[in-house]
């Protein structure tokens, strides 16, 4: 008996990579100008303050402290085999070749930009090095996470260890930070090491912002004895989504409809006052969320390598 093991015809269409598109090219613009502006941030303010950045880059600035060794160069020798050794843990190929392409252009671009920016960089307030290096820093990676690649280092390697140790990526980052940051202490001193936490820290609150963006979202769930009322009223008043859920009371075991739905946030208040006007003993929680994909809101595109 013949048994054909291979996916419908409709599946395998779906399962095609597609083409190169706009998109595609998008990103990878977003990627190499992401690398650039971190390059920027090294070599105006980090490496001439002997501030720390944090994961590999910041282990080949101590290297290149002792041995006068190119960090772009180090920066990519340290990062290939990494990237070989994390390649089936990146999110595919076309999240692979992005990370590649983010690794060499940053590494490129550190190395060149010595050539045209003053060695002692712009200025030698470690606070205003420690802030603004990390805040343009976080840009440049947030633009790399935007355009679908990773940094490589630290990602890389919390990735794996993830996947082979079950150790949670966020502290496989935390790990690799705070040996890198007291390496720098033995080395440069413990107040540069303080500064170098802070360029750590807004690096990653920059990051976080350019990459999933301002606009934080509010989720709702609308417990009430009117939910019709109460659901055609958000639908036709600010013309949101309402998605009717079947509840029951633990306690009193009776059977109730939650509403839920994704809102701005300067919708929240006409919603509460929607909510109290048809029924003052309504149950409402109000949460967060940072992002909404679907009819209302931005549709996820996906992209070939």
């Amino acid at each position: 008996m013949d048994i054909n093991t291979s996916p419908p015809k409709t599946i395998q269409s779906q399962l095609k990579t597609p083409g190169f598109s706009w998109h595609t090219l998008q990103d990878y613009t977003l990627v190499l100008l992401g690398a650039f502006v971190q390059a920027i941030a090294m070599r105006l303010f980090l490496v001439p303050s002997l501030l720390i950045s944090g994961g590999l880059s910041g282990a080949a600035q101590l290297i290149n402290f002792f041995t006068g060794w190119p960090i772009g160069v180090m920066v990519l020798i340290g990062n290939l085999p990494l990237f070989i050794l994390g390649w089936r843990y990146l999110g595919g190929r076309r999240f692979a070749v992005r990370t590649l392409i983010a690794i060499v252009a940053f590494s490129v671009f550190t190395d060149l930009l010595v050539y045209w920016i003053p060695e002692k960089g712009v200025t030698h307030d470690l606070v205003l090095s420690s802030l603004y290096g990390g805040l343009i820093l976080g840009v440049g990676l947030g633009l790399v996470y935007r355009g679908k690649g990773t940094s490589g280092g630290s990602d890389i390697i919390g990735m794996v260890l993830y996947h082979r140790m079950g150790i949670s990526m966020t502290q496989a980052y935390l790990v690799s930070e705070v040996l890198v940051i007291i390496a720098s202490g033995l080395v440069w001193g413990w107040e540069l090491a303080l500064y170098g936490m802070i360029v750590i820290y807004v690096c990653s609150l920059s990051a976080e912002m350019i990459s999933e963006g301002r606009g934080v979202l509010r989720t709702a769930m609308i417990i009430t004895s009117e939910p019709d009322l109460v659901a055609q009223k958000i639908m036709i008043s600010i013309e949101r989504g309402v998605t009717i859920l079947n509840g029951k009371g633990a306690f009193t075991g009776q059977e109730r409809q939650v509403l839920y739905c994704v809102l701005s946030r300067s919708e929240v208040n006409q919603v509460k006052e929607f909510v109290h006007d048809i029924d003052s003993n309504a149950f409402m929680v109000i949460g967060q969320a940072h992002e909404a994909l679907g009819e209302g809101f931005k549709y996820y595109r996906k992209n070939s390598m």
